[in-house]
């Protein structure tokens, strides 16, 4: 079952658990969007931006695929499973 999630530029999801954390960072563009992986160990992290189309309906991050399903430049609504 995919979960729904709803997030605002700078709100943050985890993935699943022992898997990373994303935010959305935005548009770059009117035709891509940033979305932050970041990686935590212990009081250690780093993240890098990943760029997408917008017209691009699946990625996968961190080994977990994500359904996109709206993206503007405030928000981005996607399924996680």
């Amino acid at each position: 079952m995919l979960q729904a999630v709803t997030l605002s530029v700078g709100q943050t999801h985890h993935l699943k658990f022992g898997k990373d954390r994303i935010t959305y960072a935005g548009m770059v563009s009117e035709d891509a969007y940033s979305m932050v992986q970041r990686k935590d160990t212990g009081y250690r992290g780093y993240a890098w931006n990943l760029f997408f189309q917008k017209r691009q309906q699946n990625i996968i991050i961190d080994g977990v695929n994500i359904n996109i399903e709206n993206v503007t430049p405030e928000e981005i609504r996607l399924r996680v499973g």
